[in-house]
C-alpha cells in the first residue's frame, strides 16, 4: 500500500470517528482489506485506532459515563481476545463474508429496519460478543452505539464513552493477533504512522463537531454506511 493513501485513510477514520460518534475505524479496516487480506488489515489498524480512541477517551473522560463503560469493558476485553484468535484461524473467504453481512447490518440499522434494544443487564454479555465480531470483522461500530443509546447516552457522553469501550476490544484483539504472529515489526511501524494520521484526523473532526448539528453527523455516519456495504462488496 502506498504511504500517503494509509495516512490519507487513517485521518478520514479519525475525522468521521470524531464527528459521527462511530464508523470511521470499520470504513478503515475495509479500505485497507482492498489493499491485503482481511487478517492483515485488522492486525494493522488495530494499534493505530487503539491510539485513537485512547486519545478521545482523555479528551473525553470527564463524559464517560462509568456505569456502562466498566460493564461493557468487562465483556469486551476477553470477548476481543477470544475473537482475535479466531481471526488467526478463518479463512480469508470467511472473513470477507463476515465483512459484508456486519456492514449489512449496522447500515440496516441506521435506516431503522432493525433496531436491537439491548437492556442495561445485558452489558457483560453483550460487550463479550460485540468484543468478538469487533476482532473478526472491525464492524462492531454500531452494535456498540445501540448499547449506549439504549443507556440513554447523547452527545459528547456518547462519543467519550464509545471511545472508551472501544479502547477494551482494541487491547484484547491486539493481544490475541500478537500471539498468532499476526503484528509484526513492519505492521507496527505501518500502524504508528497510521496512529499519527489518525490523531490528526481526531484534532480536525474536533473542532468541526463543534460546528455541526447532530443531524448533520447523523447524515454522516448513515453515508459513511453506505460506503462501508460498497467496500465489503467490493473485496468479496
Amino acid at each position: 500500500m502506498e504511504f500517503g493513501l494509509l495516512l490519507l485513510l487513517g485521518w478520514v477514520a479519525g475525522w468521521l470517528t470524531t464527528v459521527a460518534g462511530l464508523g470511521g475505524g470499520v470504513l478503515l479496516v475495509l479500505a485497507l482489506s482492498l489493499q491485503t487480506s482481511p487478517a492483515e488489515a485488522l492486525a494493522l489498524s488495530s494499534p493505530a485506532l487503539l491510539v485513537g480512541n485512547l486519545h478521545r477517551w482523555a479528551v473525553g473522560r470527564r463524559d464517560v459515563d462509568r456505569r456502562v463503560a466498566a460493564p461493557f469493558a468487562l465483556g469486551a476485553l476477553p470477548g476481543s481476545a477470544l475473537g482475535g484468535l479466531l481471526v488467526v484461524a478463518m479463512p480469508t473467504w470467511v472473513l470477507q463474508v463476515l465483512l459484508v453481512l456486519t456492514s449489512a447490518l449496522a447500515l440496516a440499522r441506521a435506516l431503522g429496519w432493525w433496531m436491537p434494544r439491548p437492556p442495561a443487564a445485558a452489558l457483560v454479555p453483550a460487550g463479550a460478543a460485540i468484543g468478538a465480531v469487533a476482532a473478526t470483522t472491525g464492524s462492531a461500530g454500531l452494535a456498540v452505539g445501540a448499547i449506549l443509546q439504549s443507556a440513554g447516552l447523547t452527545g459528547a457522553a456518547y462519543v467519550a464513552t464509545a471511545a472508551a469501550t472501544a479502547v477494551a476490544m482494541h487491547v484484547g484483539r491486539l493481544a490475541a493477533y500478537g500471539l498468532g504472529g499476526l503484528v509484526t515489526s513492519e505492521t507496527a511501524l505501518l500502524s504508528a504512522a497510521l496512529a499519527l494520521a489518525i490523531l490528526a484526523g481526531n484534532v480536525t473532526g474536533g473542532r468541526v463537531r463543534e460546528r455541526l448539528p447532530a443531524e448533520v453527523c447523523s447524515r454522516i455516519e448513515l453515508g459513511v454506511l453506505f460506503v462501508c456495504v460498497a467496500l465489503a462488496l467490493a473485496g468479496l
